[in-house]
């Protein structure tokens, strides 16, 4: 719902998940909002699926990242979204956040060894 009536959202905070906090949720948002008004935000969205693409080492086949969005942009968005969030991301969350998250490391024992038999 939310991509439906607000993709350059759900671009944004994709793109600054992708962009590892390089590009803010607000800044990825307000130039798909700007672009978009020219129809060319295909352009622009492609770039962040590849790079999705290649973090997790995802194929482009059927069709190219441009093609993608061009013809389904908000159908690729929820893709992505999809894809972060079975990935453990949370894109609403922000980067910093799912950073801290990733980098928290569990407190980890070692496993307990069973006693010897003694005579």
């Amino acid at each position: 719902c939310l991509t439906f009536w607000c993709p350059c959202v759900t671009f944004g905070r994709i793109a600054e998940i992708t962009d590892r906090g390089d590009t803010s949720c607000f800044l990825g948002g307000l130039i798909y909002l700007v672009i978009s008004r020219v129809r060319c935000q295909c352009l622009y969205t492609r770039i962040f699926r590849s790079k999705l693409r290649g973090f997790y080492s995802l194929p482009e086949d059927p069709c190219g990242d441009c093609c993608v969005h061009c013809w389904c942009g908000p159908c690729a968005l929820c893709q992505e979204y999809r894809e972060l969030t079975a990935r453990g991301m949370e894109p609403a969350n922000g980067w910093m956040a799912n950073a801290d998250k990733m980098n928290a490391a569990a407190p980890t024992t070692p496993p307990s060894v069973a006693p010897t038999m003694n005579r």
